[in-house]
């Protein structure tokens, strides 16, 4: 819900701050920099430690952050708090750079035939309050006659604020088996061969290969998303003379569909194949993007922004699904960072190229490099990662027997 607020207004509070295109563009590249390297501390550390402690430390630092933009409304404060918390970017409606601490505790719960479809249903659940979020961010316009100009966006970090407060009261409640406890209570290995030695290592290297092809796919789908995703609200308003009120009813259909289309995904990874799914549902997605800027009306525009992010983000789950089951648990935290890493890098640089150009002006340009770049990653995806799938599969019969 936060996220869908957020992801609706905060492009559009800081222009009616008075933030240009080309500063809006370099404060979510800096955003996407810095979680970066928050999300790999993060995964190895959950590993190691534990994921539970990690997603609650991220509920109290939204609280506290949320407060400090209320008291002090400064843009350095405002810069601070959108770099420590991702402002902006949407996410997906996972705990932001803390993610790869929720999937890897999600994967330790879930057997791997059935994670093509837990996967979707926990990302469908996320879209489902980012278009409830998306909704409420329409409502802002109904503060402006008592805060006036930027100040009228200031309810949604108080909303954001009650919503952390009820997600750690909610993560509090939650146990979680420590790292350190379920390697003690796992049975004793027996003698090792030098033949099971042999397949260990063996195994070791073919996830390595698979994580470092999966990450080098990802970041360029990446790279393609962050230079006009987290923009599109920004561009609405510049392009069509449209504001929250009008934008966030559209965010909040598109992810009820999207929710859906997370859902139908999921069950057609779990029939076909994760890769064969991901493929067949995203290829409209890639003639949507480069259809978009074309598109003469916002009602148009607005219609073809909602099926491309259901083509594409209805997928994100089943993604997420193939990147921590090719890793056992005691990597999958490192296996989810780098995997988040390999995304969230190429696409904290595309904000900066995509606000640059629509600075000068060029609000084309932007979506025919996107939809490009889309295009190369599905023929990427189809070829590369056709083996990918099998790993998982092997990784946890591996596990079962141990």
């Amino acid at each position: 819900m936060a996220q869908g607020l957020f992801v609706v207004d905060f492009t559009l509070y800081l222009r009616a701050a008075g933030w240009g295109a080309a500063s809006i563009g370099a404060l979510l590249t800096v955003e996407g920099l810095f979680g970066s390297a928050l999300m790999m501390a993060v995964g190895v550390l959950s590993d190691r430690y534990g994921r539970r402690a990690f997603l609650l430390a991220y509920q109290c630092l939204v609280i506290v952050a949320m407060a400090a933009v209320l008291l002090h409304s400064a843009s350095w404060t405002v810069a601070v708090v959108a770099v420590a918390l991702g402002l902006g970017r949407g996410a997906n409606g996972v705990a932001g750079p803390f993610g790869p601490a929720e999937q890897a505790w999600l994967a330790r719960v879930v057997p791997q035939p059935l994670r093509q479809r837990a996967f979707s249903l926990n990302n469908a659940s996320t879209y489902v309050g980012m278009g409830i979020g998306s909704f409420f961010a329409a409502s802002v316009v109904l503060f402006a006659p008592v805060l006036p100009g930027a100040r009228m966006y200031l309810p949604m970090f108080a909303l954001t604020g009650v919503i952390a407060v009820v997600n750690a009261i909610q993560m509090w409640t939650l146990a979680e088996v420590p790292a350190a406890e379920a390697a003690m209570t796992a049975p004793a290995p027996g003698p090792a061969t030098d033949g099971a030695a042999a397949d260990a290592a063996g195994l070791r290297r073919a996830q390595n290969g698979a994580l470092a092809k999966l990450m080098a796919v990802n970041a360029v789908n990446a790279l393609a998303i962050g230079m006009v995703g987290p923009l599109i609200p920004y561009w609405f308003s510049v392009r069509f003379g449209v504001g929250p009120n009008v934008v966030g009813p559209i965010y909040a259909l598109t992810f009820g569909a999207t929710a859906i289309a997370s859902v139908v995904t999921g069950d057609l990874a779990a029939r076909y194949g994760i890769v064969r799914a991901v493929v067949a549902t995203r290829v409209a997605g890639v003639a949507l993007m480069a259809a978009l800027p074309l598109l003469p009306t916002y009602g148009l525009a607005a219609a073809a922004y909602a099926l491309r992010s259901m083509a594409n983000r209805g997928s994100a789950g089943a993604r997420n699904a193939l990147g921590v089951s090719i890793m056992g648990d005691d990597r999958r935290g490192l296996a989810a960072s780098l995997n988040g890493l390999s995304m969230r890098l190429p696409s904290s640089l595309g904000p900066a190229l995509g606000g640059w150009l629509f600075s000068l002006g060029n609000l084309e340009l932007p979506f025919f490099l996107a939809a490009t770049l889309q295009l190369a990653f599905l023929v990427l995806f189809g070829v590369a990662l056709r083996d990918v799938e099998a790993l998982g599969a092997r990784v946890e019969a591996g596990t079962a027997e141990a």
